[in-house]
């Protein structure tokens, strides 16, 4: 296993037959509408989790465990679990099926909760609280969830979630690029991205119509700025992104008051007022906001 992690003794993976039964027994259907695709292939599984590079005895928070595919996964290569699931249904079906399989109990919990609702990370009975973040994650919601937990949680130390490809080429993307943009900067924010798979449409029930890939976040070794400062220039990347075809000195007038002393700002923080925010990487971000405080109004 990768990350030098002990495999447990294994509780056996989901097959797409399985998946199905499991369903069935349940009445439970995929809901569109909350974005549930389930993954069916334990190959699919076992290649995430090595992905994931996680350390010995690793307690890891999954978002969506949906049926438990990625939930025995994780069991199985030795971490604890600690599942949040919105949907009723699954997250009473959940517990069910990690018992029948010999899960010991004091290994993984499962919480029925919005994840955008967590205040605090949840532990395991033991106490163990989660480092990691990895999930597949409702397409639908995906971006907010990354982010609300980055920003919540400083001891997710790194995440590897599934989404849909074209979020991962934005949440992955760098300053001059067409599709960087403001959840590009909040992702920078918290740590380096990067695009480390690519995950078949056939291996989900039901098939999506669109592609998935995974995306890496590691975590700055530390924060780029405080809380306040991150609050401050996330108001910044809003504006520059909102009229994204502006100079910065047009997009942030509204921010700053007037575009004179949105000018001001940006000189006073060496950017060039005629740039455009698609070319500031997030460190020049933060410094804007600061020089803000510095500028009369």
């Amino acid at each position: 296993m990768a990350g030098g992690m002990t495999a447990a003794p294994s509780p056996g993976l989901l097959s797409g037959r399985d998946l199905r039964d499991l369903a069935d027994a349940a009445g439970i259907r995929p809901s569109k509408q909350r974005g549930q695709n389930f993954l069916t292939d334990p190959n699919t599984v076992r290649g995430i989790v090595e992905r994931a590079d996680l350390p010995d005895a690793a307690t890891v928070l999954e978002v969506g465990p949906g049926l438990g595919s990625l939930t025995l996964g994780l069991l199985e290569a030795g971490a604890d679990v600690v599942a949040v699931e919105l949907d009723r249904g699954l997250a009473e079906l959940l517990p069910v099926t990690l018992r029948a399989r010999g899960v010991a109990e004091d290994r993984w919990s499962v919480i029925h909760q919005d994840a955008l609702t967590l205040t605090e990370l949840p532990a395991t009975p033991r106490g163990l609280i989660p480092t990691r973040l990895v999930a597949n994650l409702p397409y639908n919601v995906a971006t907010p969830i990354l982010l609300t937990l980055l920003e919540r949680f400083p001891a997710l130390e790194a995440a590897l979630v599934m989404v849909q490809s074209e979020v991962v080429d934005r949440l992955a993307a760098g300053p001059g690029s067409r599709i960087y943009g403001a959840p590009s900067v909040k992702t920078a924010w918290y740590g380096t991205a990067r695009r480390v798979g690519e995950i078949s449409r056939q291996v989900f029930w039901p098939v999506p119509n669109v592609d998935s890939s995974l995306v890496e976040v590691r975590r700055h070794p530390q924060p780029l700025g405080t809380e306040a400062e991150r609050e401050h220039t996330f108001a910044v990347v809003d504006a520059a992104f909102l009229q994204r075809r502006k100079t910065l000195r047009a997009a942030l007038a509204g921010w700053a008051g007037s575009a004179p002393r949105a000018g001001d700002v940006l000189a006073a923080a060496g950017i060039d007022p005629a740039a455009r925010g698609e070319t500031l990487t997030c460190a020049q971000f933060l410094e804007i906001a600061r020089a803000d405080a510095e500028v009369p109004r």
